[in-house]
């Protein structure tokens, strides 16, 4: 017999993972006005179906919580696809081969930009070099008219030519601002490599270009497009300036978001005082955007020698990293996001930075002890001292970690660090979890691809291209991994009520994969498709 009411969406002949307890596996589902109204068996669900219903026979195919990005750029993978690719070069004289092909169709004072290399990842190191880094002179020769800016794989470091250097006003006079450093040859002219908060000498003339050319409503489209195909229903942006953060007001309100959007506003302590409260949005769009979040740094990457670390690097040590944030002044994003509602997320790679993170925190808790249940997270939490890996739980700090970063990062990892710190505290999701930490997952993309498939497989096993794992032990079982990038991640943006599971009520936010992650062999896992993206009960995605 019908039911009284019908489905928009019914979900048939599948293994329906719904990260619920009470209810963890079902068969079929049906989703009524972007919810989900029925989970049980096909004969439960079928009366849901009417002449307008959408049937999709899942064919036994598995069907879990839609993918939550927990931690990326979201308009950063836009403009990654719109500039060069670096990420598979494996020798500085590709990249350079990448910017003289560009030259040649670029206009006389275009930038040329693009992301993406890392010297870790190169088979050789280039001649002449400076720790491991080129000279700029190649890229001269490559792009002589044009300005270039190459970021990073991690963000947190820059290589530029000498166009570019001569826009910013760099020379060899040109002392290291606070939080960064302009390397230098022996001689002690700029190699081109801009390490953290040196970029932003570049920053204002580069910024200035871009004002006249940048296109943000294609990024957001790509990335759109991009996240949809990968399975991804929410994003959890890791910081957009406040001129990014309307334009996703204005594609709420137009109805224009064709996926969910949690944003950390990332500006100036100045310029957020004037705005949280104006900005303060929850659930915009028919649930489509949250800006509720403040993005702040402690320090840079591992991979840069950016880390702020206890201890100096094993592979330099006269270096103990950079401190990229005056501590005091993310006291004072604190206390504005105390004040104003707000979570504070802050960005701590070494383990000096989450350490020094973890003591604002605790002060600030300990100063409003009529707040509760903040859910403040550090964003990544990757390299930690064994004596601050209980504090996430007892403080109630979220770990919004990447799995993917691990083993792409393990090559190096024992290199800065050494044998025993790496093992102490480097990507410890396991010690963590055991102590009653919440850690989330994500991609940091466009650090690295926003595929949740390929930052699942790393979290389970952890495994590097020649085949080695690193440190095993602190691997995810699959349902933990699989918990991570779904409920883990509504949690730690207040969303659970709404998403990270799927259960009557809730958004019928559904990716359907074309292998059940859950069981197959392990290698087996990279080799699966995203067949379906369901937002809000409408398909977003097909393969």
């Amino acid at each position: 017999m019908a039911h009284a009411e019908t489905a928009d969406l019914v979900l048939l002949n599948g293994k329906i993972v719904t990260m619920n307890a009470a209810q963890p596996v079902v068969q079929a589902l049906a989703a009524r006005e972007g919810r989900i109204a029925v989970l049980g068996a096909n004969t439960e669900v079928t009366p849901w179906i009417g002449r307008r219903t959408q049937v999709i026979d899942l064919k036994g195919q598995l069907a879990i919580p839609g993918f939550i990005e927990g931690h990326g750029h979201f308009t950063g993978i836009g403009e990654f696809r719109m500039g060069l690719d670096l990420r598979e070069a494996r020798t500085w004289e590709e990249i350079v081969a990448q910017v003289a092909r560009a030259a040649k169709q670029a206009k006389p004072g275009d930038w040329i930009v693009g992301r993406g290399w890392h010297q870790s990842k190169w088979t050789k190191p280039p001649e002449p070099n400076v720790e491991g880094f080129p000279l700029h002179a190649s890229l001269d020769q490559a792009s002589p008219d044009n300005p270039v800016l190459l970021v990073h794989a991690s963000g947190h470091a820059a290589f530029v030519n000498a166009k570019a250097l001569a826009a910013a006003g760099v020379t060899r006079d040109t002392g290291n601002p606070h939080g960064g450093e302009i390397l230098k040859d022996a001689r002690g002219e700029p190699t081109g490599l801009l390490r953290e908060s040196a970029q932003g000498l570049v920053g204002p003339v580069y910024e200035k270009w871009r004002a006249q050319h940048r296109d943000l409503r294609r990024a957001i489209d790509l990335a759109t497009e991009e996240c949809l195909s990968k399975g991804i229903t929410t994003f959890e942006d890791a910081g957009s300036p406040l001129a990014v953060a309307d334009e996703f007001r204005r594609m709420a309100d137009s109805g224009e978001l064709k996926l969910r959007l949690w944003v950390m506003l990332g500006d100036s302590n100045r310029a957020l005082a004037a705005s949280l409260d104006r900005y303060r949005t929850v659930d915009a769009g028919d649930h489509r955007l949250t800006i509720r979040a403040i993005k702040q740094y402690m320090d840079g990457a591992l991979g840069s020698r950016g880390a702020w670390l206890l201890a100096p690097y094993s592979d330099q040590p006269s270096s103990t990293g950079l401190n990229v944030e005056d501590p005091a002044e993310i006291r004072r994003t604190a206390e504005l996001a105390i004040d104003h509602g707000y979570q504070l997320c802050t960005h701590a790679i070494g383990d000096r930075a989450n350490r020094e993170v973890l003591n604002i925190y605790e002060q600030v808790f300990r100063e409003h002890p009529e707040k509760k249940d903040l859910r403040w997270r550090i964003e990544h939490a990757q390299h930690l001292s064994a004596a601050d890996i209980p504090r996430f739980a007892q403080l109630g700090v979220i770990a919004a970690m990447q799995g993917i970063h691990c083993t792409s990062d393990a090559p190096y990892v024992i290199l800065r660090l050494g044998e025993r710190r790496a093992a102490e505290g480097a990507y410890v999701w396991q010690k963590l979890m055991q102590s009653g930490a919440v850690v989330g997952n994500g991609t940091d993309a466009p650090v690295e691809d926003v595929s949740p498939l390929a930052c699942f497989y790393a979290s389970v096993s952890r495994k590097l291209k020649d085949g080695s794992r690193f440190f095993p032990d602190q691997r995810m079982t699959r349902e933990e991994a699989l918990r991570s990038y779904t409920w883990n991640n509504a949690y730690a943006a207040f969303e659970e009520k709404d998403k990270g599971s799927l259960e009557v009520g809730k958004l019928a936010d559904i990716t359907v994969l074309s292998r059940d992650i859950t069981s197959v062999l392990e290698d087996d896992i990279l080799g699966t498709d995203i067949v379906y993206t369901i937002v809000g009960g409408r398909v977003a995605f097909r393969h």
